[in-house]
């Protein structure tokens, strides 16, 4: 607590330099970052739905999700080549 007040008082914090364009919170970068985390956590959640609602055994969630991920990157695959 002392040192971050006397950071304050002493006026250490103009000699910092500001954070690069590319890792500040609005960032591109960090909005990407932000969503994957999103989708991470969103997964998390249909997994336990999947695991402890519907009673689908861990190897059955994890098979719902690997044909979700090729699924999905054969319609990405599908798409891309359209255009």
């Amino acid at each position: 607590k002392t040192d971050f007040i006397n950071f304050i008082s002493d006026q250490e914090w103009k000699s910092i330099e500001p954070v690069s364009s590319w890792f500040g919170p609005s960032s591109f970068l960090m909005s990407s970052m932000s969503a994957l985390f999103q989708l991470s956590m969103w997964i998390r959640h249909c997994h336990g739905y999947l695991t402890e609602n519907v009673g689908i055994p861990v190897w059955g969630s994890y098979a719902v999700f690997a044909l979700a991920t090729l699924f999905s990157g054969l319609v990405l695959g599908l798409v891309s080549e359209a255009l």
